[in-house]
């Protein structure tokens, strides 16, 4: 495991004024377990985009660049870890995947942790320009990938409609060099559960590297995670940040995974009591749902398990 000083992360996306979403919502929460976090904003809104009205501006393909000149010039560009999130430009989405290369080239050890957000149920957040980007520079690039199930239908091209095609799915994930794929949220679930399926492969733990001297391994679960009724923004990015600081942390990727669940959990489940406790209408206003991230201060350092990862 790396000293704390030696953890830096380059959080790559989206960030907002008010409230927690992109780099706000990943941000503190690394930094509460140690890590130093640089911060590349995709774009800059006051607040997102689920209130209907926001001001800001997007960031362009000139605009990274700029800033990793300058990091490049300075000699800044040490990082353990990258993690990215939302990017809405298709030539600034190609900016990142260069950069990526390029700090894989300095660091050979970096853990890319790519969150690739495009959609869900059905429908495309992004252009449709950026699904081919993803999909060749970016994807061979990731070593954790943290698609929803309608963004791993969009990766591979292959339909999803039950757990089986789910794995086989990740499993041309793994085939194309991603060590972990997490499929944070799907529709596989009964209608009052969420179904968060995980798959490891080549080495990202000592045991896995070890056995796939043999030949190929890989490790599959399943989390059965109980839906509240209610909407929440930013869990994406929550989910993603922690998983990066679970696998770090743990020697067993079960421990990871559900500790990583767990504090998406008790920050929703906070925030959704807190709401209900200032509601004065019937449906809880935006800026009551945002994320109760500080508050959650000890649950995300050091959560409580809440559900159980089932090996399948």
């Amino acid at each position: 495991m790396a000293e704390p000083s030696d953890k830096r992360v380059l959080s790559i996306q989206s960030s907002v004024v008010f409230g927690y979403v992109g780099n706000k919502s990943a941000t503190f929460p690394l930094q509460l377990h140690g890590y130093d976090v640089s911060t590349i904003n995709s774009v800059q809104f006051s607040n997102h985009t689920g209130y209907g009205i926001w001001k800001g501006q997007v960031l362009g393909a000139q605009d990274v660049t700029e800033l990793f000149n300058g990091l490049r010039i300075n000699n800044l560009l040490n990082f353990s870890h990258v993690l990215t999130g939302y990017i809405g430009s298709e030539s600034f989405l190609k900016k990142v995947g260069e950069a990526v290369r390029e700090l894989k080239a300095k660091n050979p050890n970096l853990k890319y942790v790519c969150d690739p957000v495009m959609g869900d149920n059905g429908k495309l957040y992004v252009s449709e320009t950026l699904v081919p980007v993803y999909r060749t520079e970016i994807v061979e690039q990731a070593d954790i990938i943290t698609p929803n199930q309608f963004e791993l239908e969009l990766l591979t091209q292959l339909e999803i409609k039950n757990e089986e095609q789910a794995f086989m799915a990740m499993n041309e994930l793994h085939k194309r060099g991603v060590s972990i794929v997490v499929l944070s949220s799907s529709t596989l679930g009964d209608k009052n559960t969420l179904l968060c399926l995980a798959s490891i492969r080549r080495g990202h733990f000592w045991w896995v590297f070890f056995f796939s001297i043999l030949g190929e391994v890989s490790k599959k679960y399943r989390l059965k995670i109980p839906l509240l009724g209610a909407i929440f923004v930013g869990t994406g990015d929550l989910f993603a940040a922690s998983l990066l600081t679970w696998l770090d942390k743990e020697s067993e990727f079960k421990d990871a995974l559900e500790k990583t669940v767990s504090v998406v959990q008790h920050v929703i489940r906070r925030t959704y009591e807190h709401a209900q406790s200032k509601l004065k209408r019937e449906t809880p206003s935006m800026a009551q749902m945002e994320l109760h991230l500080v508050q959650s201060k000890k649950d995300i350092e050091d959560p409580q398990v809440l559900i159980q990862a089932e090996e399948l």
